[in-house]
């Protein structure tokens, strides 16, 4: 039997391929099955290398299952309109066999954030992005939601916010995406929304700090503090500090930290080795924006760092990443030099799509589970500055933004 089942097989170009009169279908449960409409039967083995075959993964983000009124399944693609009887999962089979994880990276800078999250449901997870309303914000909440994750859009702006998750809901029906007001750049507005978000008893298990300025002209925060490290750095620590209950909650829990390349190119202490208030919130004598926003970045990884170290033990990890060099977004809005530079130099820069991945990477990835403390380009892990990976200057850090958040909204805040 078996000699007649393979016989005159070998005409075909490719050993996977199907012979003619051969039809691949699969399983609700995505078992792969083999049909032969000449003989009018089917098989679990495939008929060239008879061996079995499943589906990979979930259906891809947009895509539905569903059945017609005799029974037989079919396949809806919301995003392209189009109904099909093809699991478009039988393109991603696998052989039955046990799967041994990979140690090799599987992305790269060229990789988008869409792509990270082929065939990966999200259902069930609550995600919380600042500054989620345009650039690779929108690009992570994007991505998200239309895999299946109820995503919130933490924005300054509520109006843009609410036209964000439009737009993403005008792509999916189906997602789960809002928005609610946060302004880092005001302590009181942070705790009015982790207030507001702990009161809808939801759970939290990403957390994505992804608002910056850059380039900003100085300006004090009704805080008292200079507006790109309250923004960057300070506002996303009462953030995470005011969330961390929730947080412990919904373990395993990630929190992803946004930071730059450019926070190699700066410290935080003075000439004794100690952190000086005055070089992260200086004086407009003493100001320089892009010095500003570098120390802010380098503070981003420190935090991290420290914060792994003392919520890892809860289930809890973090990690920070570089989404991309030149990235062309809203950042560079408050400077048009800058903003010339970054026209010019667009074609050689990556999507939004692209600088999005390694946050989304980070925030999702099976093989990071429970790893943290790291930093991340191109999604792969490389080592940040030293300055970046002094233990002594994240705790600095951590006490001095303790006291700072103290000093203004009082000890009952951490």
């Amino acid at each position: 039997m078996a000699a007649l089942k393979f016989a005159g097989l070998d005409d075909t170009d490719s050993e996977d391929e199907l012979p003619p009169g051969w039809e691949e279908r699969n399983t609700k449960d995505g078992w792969v099955y083999y049909a032969n409409h000449e003989e009018m039967k089917t098989q679990w083995e495939h008929p060239k290398t008879g061996k079995r075959r499943r589906v990979a993964g979930d259906l891809p983000y947009g895509w539905e299952q569903e059945t017609d009124d005799k029974g037989q399944v079919f396949y809806v693609d919301h995003i392209n309109k189009r109904t099909t009887y093809f699991d478009p999962r039988l393109a991603f089979t696998v052989e039955d066999v046990e799967e041994q994880p990979s140690i090799k990276q599987r992305y790269d800078g060229n990789t988008s954030a869409l792509e990270i999250l082929q065939g990966r449901d999200l259902s069930g997870k609550v995600a919380v992005i600042t500054g989620a309303n345009s650039g690779i914000g929108f690009e992570t909440a994007r991505t998200f939601a239309l895999h299946g994750a109820h995503v919130i859009l933490a924005c300054r702006n509520n109006i843009r916010a609410t036209e964000a998750a439009k737009s993403i809901l005008g792509e999916w029906h189906k997602a789960k995406v809002e928005a609610m007001t946060l302004d880092l750049a005001s302590l009181h507005s942070v705790k009015e929304f982790t207030e507001a978000f702990k009161g809808r008893n939801l759970p939290l298990h990403i957390l994505i700090c992804n608002a910056a300025v850059f380039a900003q002209p100085y300006k004090l925060t009704e805080d008292g503090l200079e507006s790109t490290f309250q923004i960057c750095h300070l506002g996303h620590f009462y953030l995470v500090q005011g969330l961390q209950e929730v947080l412990r909650r919904s373990v395993p829990a990630r929190v992803i930290v946004v930071s730059s390349e450019s926070h190699r190119y700066t410290d935080l202490v003075d000439s004794s080795g100690k952190m000086d208030l005055a070089l992260l919130s200086p004086s407009k004598k003493e100001y320089w924006s892009i010095l500003a926003y570098n120390r802010a970045k380098l503070c981003n990884i420190l935090f991290s760092n420290e914060l792994h170290r003392r919520l890892s033990p809860h289930g809890i990890t973090s990690n920070a990443v570089h989404p991309g060099n030149m990235m062309y977004t809203s950042l560079h809005r408050s400077w048009w030099l800058m903003t010339l530079l970054f026209t010019f130099a667009r074609p050689f820069t990556k999507s939004l799509q692209q600088g999005a991945a390694t946050t989304v990477y980070c925030a999702t990835a099976p093989e990071l589970e429970s790893l943290g403390g790291m930093y991340f380009n191109n999604c792969f892990r490389c080592l940040p500055s030293q300055e970046a990976q002094s233990e002594s200057t994240a705790v600095s850090l951590w006490e001095l933004s303790e006291r700072l958040i103290r000093e203004r909204i009082g000890r009952q805040s951490l």
